[in-house]
């Protein structure tokens, strides 16, 4: 299969799947500002996910569109790091989730708006602009959660816990990914993840949050092996199109 094919559905299935996560929440906002803040990063989200699946169905030239990518895969197909799967929790893992993948993607987007790839670059610039709102309101609240009360400060603390083990599943490479760095289309993700854990941990030592010390890190992400997690959000995503065919609004 064409690697660059892989590398987008790769950061398509991303912020599908994170985005049907956060839609979740819609009408469920601690308050009113908040709950439209949540919905409109799941809705920058799908915008990123239509984008790269559109540029993906053209590479692949097979008549399909960017529906077909999104909604008539099967559960292997799938290639999403298995951080955007998991259950949303409470507001402290929600919030903390979106953090750890806004700085990700902050980092992505700025390294990408250089790829050879001109279409690549030109998502990548839209979407930084979304990104850096994603990164501020997020770390903000991680901000506050860390200076608030105890009940804020343990939330917070087991939501790290929670999530740290699957942080290292968003850098995981596609087949022949590797190939793409050569040819200046992507960055390489290895460097990436490591610019990342320096701005978490920047971060975090100005939030008076301890990195876990544990180096254990969840496998399988870009592999087409899912958490528990995935199967529900597939069934309720492919819902409509798989009952209705050929649907639409």
């Amino acid at each position: 299969m064409n690697p660059l094919f892989n590398y987008l559905l790769k950061l398509a299935d991303d912020t599908l799947i994170f985005g049907q996560r956060l839609g979740e929440l819609c009408g469920q906002g601690p308050y009113l500002e908040e709950d439209i803040a949540l919905t409109n990063i799941a809705l920058d989200y799908l915008g990123q996910s239509s984008n790269f699946y559109k540029y993906a169905a053209q590479i692949q030239n097979e008549g399909k569109t960017e529906d077909d990518l999104a909604f008539l895969r099967l559960e292997k197909e799938y290639l999403n790091c298995q951080l955007s799967e998991l259950p949303n929790g409470d507001y402290a893992n929600t919030i903390l989730k979106v953090y750890f993948f806004s700085v990700y993607q902050k980092i992505l987007y700025q390294e990408l708006m250089k790829s050879s790839d001109e279409q690549i670059a030109a998502i990548a610039e839209k979407s930084l602009k979304e990104v850096k709102y994603h990164y501020t309101h997020t770390s903000t609240w991680v901000k506050m959660f860390a200076d608030g009360t105890e009940e804020s400060k343990t939330r917070l603390k087991n939501a790290v816990e929670n999530l740290w083990e699957y942080t290292a599943g968003m850098f995981a490479e596609t087949n022949g990914e590797k190939d793409l760095v050569k040819l200046e289309i992507t960055p390489d993700s290895e460097k990436l993840h490591e610019i990342w854990k320096q701005k978490v941990t920047e971060d975090f030592n100005n939030f008076g949050i301890e990195i876990p010390e544990s180096e254990f890190m969840q496998k399988g992400s870009r592999t087409g092996y899912h958490t528990e997690y995935f199967g529900y959000i597939l069934c309720e995503l492919q819902y409509m199109q798989r009952t209705y065919p050929n649907c639409v609004w």
